[in-house]
């Protein structure tokens, strides 16, 4: 996994998981959106979202969205997931989806 700004000392991971058959439609949508604003790659079937506040990486899996979240502190994780959150939760607003658990790794 790639380091959202390794020369910022000890990274913060966490991940969440979002449960959908649609899974596969929403990460091609967070692709295609955040690629007009911020470097986006596709590195073994896992979408990278460079944001200036940390490093997200999202992979479908057989029941859903796989998220992955680096940062070099708090405030910058906390931003990180909160702007990938608000869009996937926009995104898959049919769905009435729930908030997003957030796990410390």
């Amino acid at each position: 996994m790639l380091v959202a700004n390794p020369s910022q000392g000890d990274i913060l991971r966490t991940e969440a998981e979002f449960r959908s058959a649609r899974a596969s439609g929403y990460l091609a949508t967070m692709a295609s959106h955040f690629s007009h604003k911020i470097e986006v790659t596709e590195i073994d079937g896992a979408v990278h979202l460079r944001f200036v506040c940390g490093l997200a990486v999202l992979r479908t899996t057989t029941d859903g969205l796989h998220m992955c979240i680096e940062a070099p502190s708090k405030e910058e994780m906390q931003q990180t997931c909160q702007v990938v959150e608000s869009h996937l939760l926009r995104f898959a607003l049919r769905e009435n989806p729930e908030p997003l658990v957030w796990r410390k790794l």
